[in-house]
């Protein structure tokens, strides 16, 4: 039989270790802890010749303490230092919560942003909280947002449903940035009870006019369906990798598939639109765990990340 010594001794344990818990998710995880993710693969007829280093950053949400100016100077300069041939934003830039001691503007992050500095650029898309924040956009219905211009007058190209060729030594390849798919909130006057996105996929990859492969940014993975055996690779951000994950599974994830996309290298089957030559190949999609915090600002088992991925390389 156990003691109620022995039975307060394991409550006290107990409640201890709650609290140590909840310390460290909530004071450690977020805004201390910093991860490289690396991947990397070959997707199918990638160029023999090609060697990419992609880093890659999502969901910054700046605001302190959780990802105040000198926070973000570190990722920055973290990110300098590896090397990569290519940065992408996968955007989400403002907060995305009101857990904040203060704000942290956008003329202040966005000049952090600019320091980013690549050999092929620094290249970006917008996310939902960026066109949610917006008042302007919400009321008008279409952008530019305020994050838009910001990242555009820091120098880093914005994509909303466009393309750019980009060359590295002799081998050429695309880039791709999706409109947010979740951009006109359900209350304004565009949205009349549902989220209505400014994402084009057609339109975006129609502008594609070679066979050199396609490099797909979309903010929330959840057109990964839809997208065709034509992209060698997809990347997004959004979900955090539910910002709590267990032994692979995240309780809460911000995507109508649930763990499906929540984080890390998807390998899916799809049908391409062109012929039976990419039919049944595989589609690759690699969702970022992200560096910020939405709606609280807490994480558990997925640490704020940079992620870095060779193509070309497996």
């Amino acid at each position: 039989m156990i003691s109620r010594r022995s039975l307060l001794k394991g409550s006290l344990a107990t409640l201890l270790a709650g609290v140590g818990l909840s310390g460290y998710a909530f004071g450690l995880e977020p805004h201390v802890r910093l991860n490289v993710a690396r991947y990397r693969l070959t997707p199918r007829l990638w160029p023999a010749g090609l060697r990419l280093r992609i880093a890659v950053l999502a969901d910054l949400h700046a605001c302190e303490p959780w990802m105040g100016t000198r926070r973000i100077g570190a990722i920055v300069d973290a990110t300098n230092r590896l090397g990569a041939d290519i940065i992408v934003l996968l955007g989400d830039y403002g907060p995305g919560h009101d857990w904040v001691t203060d704000w942290v503007q956008v003329d202040v992050w966005a000049p952090a942003l600019g320091r980013l500095t690549a050999p092929l650029g620094v290249h970006a898309v917008l996310g939902n909280h960026d066109w949610w924040e917006d008042r302007t956009a919400q009321r008008v219905g279409h952008g530019p947002t305020i994050a838009h211009r910001a990242l555009q007058a820091a120098g880093i190209k914005v994509y909303e449903n466009d393309v750019v060729r980009l060359q590295k030594d002799a081998d050429a390849f695309w880039l791709a940035g999706l409109g947010d798919q979740l951009a006109l909130l359900p209350g304004s006057r565009w949205g009349r009870g549902r989220f209505v996105g400014v994402d084009d996929l057609p339109g975006t990859l129609a502008k594609v006019t070679d066979d050199a492969p396609v490099i797909l940014l979309a903010h929330e993975p959840d057109i990964f369906p839809e997208v065709p055996a034509r992209v060698s690779l997809t990347l997004s951000g959004h979900t955090h990798g539910g910002q709590v994950r267990l032994f692979g599974y995240s309780p809460v994830v911000p995507s109508r598939f649930g763990n499906r996309y929540a984080y890390g290298h998807i390998v899916e089957a799809g049908i391409a639109e062109n012929g039976p030559g990419l039919a049944d190949s595989e589609r690759h999609l690699i969702v970022s765990g992200g560096l910020g915090c939405a709606i609280l600002p807490v994480r558990f088992g997925v640490p704020p990340e940079i992620v870095l991925i060779d193509v070309g390389t497996a």
